[in-house]
Formats: structure tokens, C-alpha cells, sequence
């Protein structure tokens, strides 16, 4: 029962992805601000969300267990998963998203962002990335792009790095210790979700064309 339902969600994200990708290819927008594919339990400032809701800085959105949303804003677009909590801030010279807990795939537009986890603030610019967040670690997979990491518990271990597929997931502790951050695997997102949240906001990943291997 749970191939059958892997492979169905992978064939019903593909016709979303070949349906925004035709958009694309037309000159057109594929999805408007707001929620899309929202499906379980999804709450925007502790009330119940609905599809195509647009999400404004300075609210928090919410999932339940079993629960998926697509977030689409502005330039940027998220695939947030089951039993996660965002805040998206208000600031004047840069967007700010804070991880609170759970699963995030994002794709940002240029410019400056950053996102707040409970172990690290990262900077980025035009960057693919997936975060799962606990209160002692994150898992951080800079899937293209660039990004300045810096770890809460010694940010005298910062680094900044640029990727093109994947190359380098690591998790980041909140624990002082030697060190801080520590390679990893690519976990829990694919390139086909990749491709569909840049569709959403009509861009294509850079591997575009290239033999998937997540």
C-alpha cells in the first residue's frame, strides 16, 4: 500500500509539473500567490487555512500530521510538509523565514533572504534548499545556489558555500563540539519537487535537462 501511494503522489506531482512547465512555455504565470495543492490540516495564525490563501510577512503557517501545502510568494515558493511550523518576518532590507520545526523544500528568487532555525541562521541568494528542523539539529541541503551559514553555538565556524546539485547536505548541532557540522546524505526531497515549486514561480531549476538522480 505504501509503494502504490508513493507512486501515485510521483505521478500526480509530474502532470503539475508538465502543466506549470506548458505555462511557462506559453509566457504565462503557473500559480498565483497564495496556497496551492494544500491538502490535511494547514493553519495560517491559528485559523484554518483554505486553498489559493495568500500569505503575507508577519504570519505563521502550520501543518498537521499527514498534511502537505504549497506556498507561493512573490519570487519564492515552498513545499511545506506534515507537522511543521514557518514564520515568515517582516524586515525591511531582507525576507526572513524562520524554521520553526519540521520540513521545508524552498526555491527564493535573486536578492537577499535569510532563514532563522533553531541552531543556525543562514543567508542566501537565489538558491534551492530543503531543511528539516529540531530543537538540537538541522539537516541543511543547499541543492543549488549559495548560502552563508552560521551555527547559533559558534559562529566563529561559519562558511559560505556555493553548490549545483546537491553536493553537499550536512546537519548543524546545537551542541558545542568539534565540529558543529557534520556531512550528510540527500534525505526526503526530490528534483521533480524542485521543478515544480520553480514552475510555480516560473523558472527552471539549473539541472534542467540533466539525468535526475534525487
Amino acid at each position: 500500500m505504501t509503494q502504490r501511494r508513493s507512486v501515485l503522489q510521483t505521478l500526480a506531482l509530474s502532470t503539475w509539473v508538465a502543466w506549470a512547465q506548458q505555462a511557462i512555455a506559453a509566457g504565462q504565470a503557473p500559480m498565483p500567490p497564495g496556497l496551492r495543492r494544500l491538502r490535511g490540516e494547514v493553519q495560517i495564525n491559528g485559523l484554518a487555512a483554505r486553498e489559493g490563501q495568500v500569505v503575507l510577512p508577519g504570519d505563521t503557517l502550520s501543518t498537521g500530521p499527514q498534511s502537505e501545502v504549497i506556498v507561493v510568494m512573490g519570487a519564492n515558493a515552498f513545499l511545506v510538509r506534515d507537522n511543521t511550523r514557518l514564520a515568515w518576518l517582516a524586515d525591511i532590507a531582507t525576507g526572513v523565514l524562520r524554521v520553526l520545526s519540521g520540513r521545508v523544500l524552498a526555491v527564493f528568487g535573486p536578492g537577499a533572504q535569510r532563514i532563522e532555525t533553531p541552531t543556525a541562521t543562514i543567508g542566501i541568494r537565489g538558491t534551492g534548499c530543503y531543511i528539516e528542523s529540531e530543537s538540537e539539529q538541522i539537516y541543511f541541503c543547499l541543492c543549488y545556489g549559495s548560502a552563508d551559514i552560521v551555527p547559533l553555538a559558534d559562529p566563529a565556524q561559519a562558511v559560505s558555500l556555493t553548490t549545483r546539485y546537491h553536493d553537499k547536505p550536512f546537519t548543524i548541532s546545537r551542541q558545542m563540539g568539534a565540529p558543529l557540522m557534520q556531512t550528510a546524505a540527500v534525505i526526503n526531497h526530490t528534483d521533480l519537487e524542485l521543478t515544480l515549486l520553480e514552475a510555480a514561480v516560473g523558472r527552471r531549476p539549473p539541472f534542467a535537462g540533466q539525468p535526475s538522480r534525487y
